[in-house]
């Protein structure tokens, strides 16, 4: 059984230009800390001062990490953004994610928000290098394949060898392609937040690879999104060479 934390949520992509124009809107979010704080605390002071530093220092890497603050006032927090996001797009984006989630999120001292371009959580309890397996959901593609027998073994085989890429590459990022006939083509994305170690990486990816048909079986397209990596497949490109 899944647990609560793990949200279904099906997508049908009509075009390319709707998908684009739709693509800065958050794709979800979790307020997954049951505390609070107010305008005027110190963790308020020093969230601020963390997202902030978060604006200006993940754009130039496509990742970053940072805490402020002391002892139980500490806000800790990291921000990744998509490996084919450019250093501006991937500062519009998480400067919005931070305006969003005090939208979303207003006082909670642990969020989490998407974006296809970027990814933003903080908390109050220090994360770093830790797996995080309880913010994670489904996306998919309501479409099925005409074939799903021979096309979700290739969805895996994919997926796999891009989970093998991104664990080696010191961005954590892998794309590819997967030639599925004359005219048609599978495209994948697998990615981890860099403060995981190689092997965790790799544990991450493989966990969301074999969660797939839980949400995925047989469909055009699919994601397993959660805070510390995600996987993607579609029939169309979906990255910026």
């Amino acid at each position: 059984m899944l647990s609560s934390k793990y949200i279904s949520v099906s997508f049908l992509l009509l075009s390319l230009s709707l998908h684009a124009v739709n693509c800065a809107d958050p794709l979800y979010h979790f307020c997954f800390s049951q505390e609070s704080y107010t305008a005027t605390s110190r963790y308020g002071t020093n969230l601020n001062g963390l997202l902030n530093l978060l604006s200006t220092k993940v754009p130039s890497k496509g990742f970053g990490l940072s805490s402020t603050g002391q002892g139980q006032d500490q806000a800790n927090g990291l921000a990744l953004c998509r490996g084919d996001v450019s250093k501006t797009n991937c500062t519009t984006c998480v400067i919005d994610a931070g305006k969003e989630l005090g939208n979303r999120c207003p006082y909670k001292k642990g969020a989490i928000i998407w974006y296809d371009n970027c990814l933003l959580k903080y908390s109050n309890i220090d994360f770093f290098g830790e797996i995080d397996n309880k913010n994670k959901f489904y996306m998919w593609n309501v479409q099925d394949v005409e074939n799903p027998t021979s096309f979700n073994p290739k969805v895996k085989d994919l997926l796999s060898r891009l989970s093998n890429k991104a664990y080696a590459n010191p961005k954590f990022y892998a794309t590819g392609d997967l030639k599925l006939d004359s005219s048609s083509k599978l495209y994948g994305l697998a990615q981890c937040t860099r403060d995981l170690s190689g092997l965790d990486c790799k544990k991450c990816l493989d966990t969301a690879i074999s969660e797939l048909p839980n949400c995925c079986d047989g469909k055009r397209g699919g994601r397993v999104v959660g805070g510390s990596c995600n996987v993607r497949y579609e029939l169309y490109p979906f990255v910026d060479a």
